[in-house]
């Protein structure tokens, strides 16, 4: 039986689909958006919604990196919020240094990287670092068996994804994405480069449309500052009707 963790992909975004400021590495949207009048207005609203997401967060090394996590001082303590906090970190590259896997496993529950990269810093903190766990793919990672893996072995009922537009393609396409829920900030960014809420390759044939998801809408509503909160369930069967 192929039960799983139920998933959400939880995002902020322009109204044009963007959740960066612009192609390069240096833009970012929570350094970025808050110091445009007419969107930091609102901006905080996102993160209130985020503090009600699930207690399992998958994130990508990149992210954590763009966030300056391997450079962040971990303080002597364990922070509170630690108690409740599970990260599933995916990263191949890899984007985490052996102090930034040491920062994360200080400030959450329990941290899991997902790798296929064998030499990863995280391979050799097992045994000093009590609440990480490595979870090791030859080739490409599995992202069906990484959530079935979640749920039978480590108890993850639901996760929250918060990953790039390439990874949120890859989840979609394959059905591991459940629902949405989305925060939409009042500003267009455009770029063609610019990521987005999912990107990947592009469809070229009437065959690829069966990569299409429709969504039933749950919820939609105002926040203020012109901010919108949208929620929908993903229709994982693709029906196509016949030309």
């Amino acid at each position: 039986m192929n039960v799983r963790a139920e998933t959400t992909l939880f995002l902020l975004m322009s109204v044009d689909g963007k959740i960066s400021s612009g192609e390069s590495d240096l833009l970012d949207p929570d350094r970025d958006w808050k110091r445009i009048h007419g969107v930091k207005e609102g901006l905080a609203q996102y993160y209130q919604v985020e503090q009600t997401t699930d207690l399992y967060s998958l994130i990508t090394g990149k992210i954590l990196y763009k966030l300056g996590l391997n450079e962040l001082e971990i303080p002597q303590e364990q922070p509170k919020s630690a108690a409740f906090l599970n990260f599933i970190v995916v990263d191949r590259k890899p984007w985490l240094t052996t102090h930034g896997v040491r920062a994360i496993a200080n400030g959450v529950k329990n941290l899991y990287i997902v790798t296929n990269n064998p030499a990863h810093p995280a391979h050799c903190l097992q045994n000093e670092i009590d609440n990480l766990r490595v979870i090791s793919y030859r080739g490409k990672i599995d992202f069906l068996d990484l959530f079935q893996k979640m749920y039978r072995e480590y108890g993850a009922e639901r996760i929250t994804v918060q990953s790039g537009g390439t990874l949120n393609a890859v989840l979609v396409r394959s059905g591991l994405i459940d629902h949405l829920l989305l925060v939409v900030a009042p500003l267009l960014v455009g770029g063609e480069a610019t990521p987005t809420l999912v990107d990947g390759f592009s469809f070229q044939s009437e065959t690829d449309l069966m990569g299409i998801k429709a969504l039933k809408l749950a919820k939609c509503e105002a926040l203020k500052d012109s901010y919108i909160r949208l929620e929908y369930d993903v229709i994982q069967k693709t029906i196509i009707d016949a030309k």
